[in-house]
């Protein structure tokens, strides 16, 4: 299993390697097109890889125990469109930040890289440690199932605008006192020589905030996952290749998330009944079949419904 661990880590670099430094080496904003189909790249290597995960647990390959692969192919495409689902809402709050750092839509690619390479770093660390509490202590998937539908509730109640101009204030003061930041347009860069001094730009501010927040939803994300299965090698291949095309996501979604007005509320509604089925997991046990339907008649619900509703603002207008 190191072997193919090893190999999987290595991919995951040679793409992001590909991206940054081949592919999107200059700073430009991509146009919606080359983004769109970009998602849709990432989007076919994730679902795909559905397919290794079948043989793997058909066969018996890589020292795992002979299993049903057609049930494990499918608790992977339901831990990767989850992760997807709930990655929308992160888009959502990286937009805002984005406004409010002002950083200029030419290099929010290269924030978005460098955040989502250490994303794979803390969701590494922190799905291990939930899936280690969660088959130790089987007490934690209650407390886990509370915290997702609590979190549920409150994702209907609050507003994002102020809790963005909020992260970026707390943010820039709480780094003043360590480091200097500079204001303006530097070309992109994380820090610059001034006076004899090296400083922060805005746009390595934005990056440490986007971290931060990536870590705030993790901890809604994890234990989510760890609701479909608690298989490390499900969730953490799963959860890296959602990750991957989140960059090119963001730029397809994020001109349009006003577009989609009741995706927030299906993901409210994902997040409290996946906490409810943690909960109630000693009395039922979800197939993984049903969570997949779950999953995507949720947030397909929420997409369908926001083109209707926009549609007849339209019509009436």
């Amino acid at each position: 299993m190191i072997w193919f661990w090893l190999g999987f880590f290595a991919l995951v670099a040679l793409l992001l390697f590909l991206d940054l430094g081949i592919l999107h080496r200059k700073a430009a904003e991509p146009s919606l097109k080359s983004a769109a189909w970009w998602t849709v790249a990432w989007v076919c290597l994730g679902l795909s890889f559905a397919g290794v995960v079948y043989l793997i647990y058909e066969m018996g390959w890589l020292g795992v125990q002979v299993h049903h692969g057609s049930d494990a192919a499918i608790t992977y495409v339901s831990a990767y469109l989850l992760e997807q689902a709930l990655s929308i809402d992160n888009i959502f709050v990286m937009s805002l930040l984005f406004r409010s750092f002002r950083i200029p839509v030419k290099y929010q690619h290269r924030v978005l890289f460098w955040g989502i390479l250490g994303a794979i770093g803390f969701r590494i660390a922190m799905l291990g440690g939930g899936a280690y509490l969660a088959k130790r202590f089987t007490w934690v998937f209650y407390l886990f199932g509370a915290y997702l539908a609590w979190q549920g509730i409150k994702l209907l109640r609050e507003g994002d605008g102020d809790d963005a101009e909020h992260d970026k204030s707390l943010a820039v003061r709480a780094l003043r006192r360590f480091v200097r930041i500079v204001d303006g347009d530097h070309g992109g860069k994380f820090t610059v020589q001034q006076g004899g001094r090296r400083a922060l730009t805005t746009v390595a501010v934005c990056l440490v905030v986007i971290e931060l927040t990536d870590i705030v939803f993790a901890l809604d994300s994890i234990p989510a996952v760890l609701s479909v299965s608690q298989d490390t090698f499900i969730i953490v291949t799963s959860n890296i290749f959602a990750i991957l095309g989140l960059r090119s996501l963001y730029f397809v979604l994020a001109g349009a998330m006003a577009k989609f007005k009741y995706l927030k509320i299906a993901l409210a509604v994902l997040l409290v009944l996946i906490g409810a089925k943690m909960i109630i997991h000693d009395f039922y046990d979800m197939s993984h079949a049903v969570s997949l339907a779950l999953i995507a008649g949720i947030i397909g619900a929420g997409m369908l419904a926001s083109v209707l509703s926009n549609r007849r603002a339209e019509a009436d207008g």
